[in-house]
């Protein structure tokens, strides 16, 4: 999160892997089995395109806010 966020190594099925810091990137590779775990991981994509596409930056924190009001929203 913020400055010090650790490099991730995405594994492709062609070429290199891809090495970044970019939370945008991470989560457009995130795919899940479970139907409806997916499409919750769409959603949080959603959010952190969004908040890429209107702040350029914050992406790790609205990603992290949206999970919590999700866990708040299920009890």
């Amino acid at each position: 999160l913020g400055p010090k966020g650790r490099n991730v190594v995405l594994d492709k099925s062609f070429g290199a892997p891809r090495i970044t810091k970019d939370g945008v990137t991470v989560a457009k590779e995130i795919e899940l089995e479970d139907k409806f775990e997916n499409m919750g991981a769409q959603m949080v994509r959603e959010v952190a395109q969004k908040t890429n596409d209107l702040a350029g930056d914050g992406t790790t924190t609205a990603t992290v806010l949206a999970q919590a009001i999700v866990k708040e929203g299920a009890k």
